[in-house]
């Protein structure tokens, strides 16, 4: 593989070489989180049908917006997270806007971590809820701590045995006779519009992929192939899941963390792999979304180098207390995080990206070595658009109880 010695301006953001598997583990990792645990509970009532169709749409469409954070990082010689690109492009507002969005979705994701790992580590070995969630976190900041590289080889040992664990708890559901597909394959479409923003919740990755350019500046035409990798995995994941859940369980017995229905449906040895890998899950999903915000608070706050103590000791404080604060204080469900997050990071992560990259376009440092081809015409960037939009206007009126809701 051909490496090119690209003339970057570092900052307070430092180039680490990833590897294409790496970087790959990490779109897949920062997805398969607490949203692929929350679908099966989120779609009971439309369907998996509709569900599948949802994770279509929302993942070509959010892939393409990855596509053009991706092209406006490798157009800017300086490494920048999305809060510094939108600035650099956009404007203050824009940075502004979607560091907003960075912090919602990263608190959202949190918060369904910190709730989910506490569920099952209660399940598992009857501890308190938030001991269960002190126990998942504390492995998990250490991880962050030690950084993009470090984040990058645990992402593909730890991704690479997730999916061996589902590849064994999805056969064992099929083959255990206890099955029934007719179970999952129904539809409502009364209940379909706001299954999007829990679809839209488990692609978006966009946080990830400045961390991406920044890793592979030495191999720049390699990350549109991770990103796409990435997320077309991450698709199959997302519709085998649910499916393999709703057929064993139904629509009445599916809980919140599905995992947990799942594995008492196949008996003990089944509870513990499927929650085995409902951990890693929100593990390697904590890591991506645990380092990003780190970056992103370096960038947005102008602080010193991200090794700092001072600065990488602030932004993982600022990860980890509101979570505990807003799940521990009854505030929000593990759904309604995903929902929410998935509403409001939805909207601004496919509206700053095609500004950013028309922007870059004209206004870059670097010509790049790849570029983004005719998914970027003005069409398909106003679709994206609105449907997200349509998709989050639904959202906040299913939850004031002015239209149905999902769940």
């Amino acid at each position: 593989m051909e490496e090119k010695n690209v003339q970057v301006e570092e900052g307070a953001l430092k180039v680490t070489k990833l590897t294409l598997y790496e970087a790959a583990a990490i779109i897949v990792g920062a997805n398969i989180g607490s949203g692929i645990l929350g679908l099966a509970y989120s779609s009971r009532k439309a369907g998996w049908p509709i569900l599948v169709l949802w994770l279509i749409v929302a993942g070509v469409f959010t892939t393409f917006s990855m596509l053009y954070v991706a092209e406006t990082a490798l157009r800017t010689k300086k490494p920048l997270q999305l809060p510094g690109l939108a600035q650099k492009y956009v404007g203050k507002l824009g940075s502004v806007l979607i560091f907003i969005s960075v912090c919602a979705n990263s608190i959202g994701c949190m918060v369904a971590y910190t709730t989910g790992s506490g569920n099952i580590l209660c399940t598992l070995l009857g501890l308190p809820n938030w001991a269960g969630s002190l126990l998942f976190t504390v492995p998990c900041v250490l991880v962050v701590w030690l950084g993009l590289k470090a984040t990058g080889l645990w992402e593909k040992f730890m991704s690479t045995g997730m999916v061996v664990l589902l590849a064994v708890i999805v056969l064992a559901s099929f083959l255990s006779g206890k099955a029934d597909v007719s179970r999952a394959i129904y539809s409502d479409w009364t209940y379909a519009v706001p299954l999007l923003s829990s679809a839209i919740f488990c692609y978006i990755a966009q946080y990830a992929v400045p961390e991406l350019a920044r890793g592979m500046r030495h191999i720049p035409k390699k990350l549109p192939v991770a990103i796409v990798a990435g997320m077309f995995v991450t698709g199959i994941l997302l519709a085998v899941v649910p499916l393999a859940v709703l057929s064993l369980t139904g629509a009445d017995d599916v809980t919140e963390v599905a995992t947990l229905a799942w594995g008492q449906a196949l008996g003990t040895w089944a509870l513990y792999t499927a929650n085995i890998f409902a951990l890693c899950a929100m593990m390697t999903s904590y890591w991506a979304v645990g380092g990003s915000m780190l970056t992103n608070i370096v960038d947005m706050f102008k602080l010193k180098n991200e090794h700092d103590t001072k600065t990488r000791l602030i932004a993982i404080i600022c990860t980890v207390l509101p979570p505990f604060i807003l799940a521990y204080g009854g505030f929000v469900s593990f759904v309604d995080a995903i929902g929410w997050a998935g509403t409001f990071g939805g909207v601004i992560m496919s509206i700053i990206p095609v500004l950013m990259v028309n922007k870059a376009r004209k206004e870059g440092d670097i010509e790049p070595e790849w570029k983004c081809g005719w998914y970027a015409n003005p069409l398909i960037q106003g679709i994206i658009i609105v449907v997200f939009s349509l998709a989050a206007i639904y959202f906040i009126c299913s939850m004031a109880g002015i239209l149905p809701a999902g769940w």
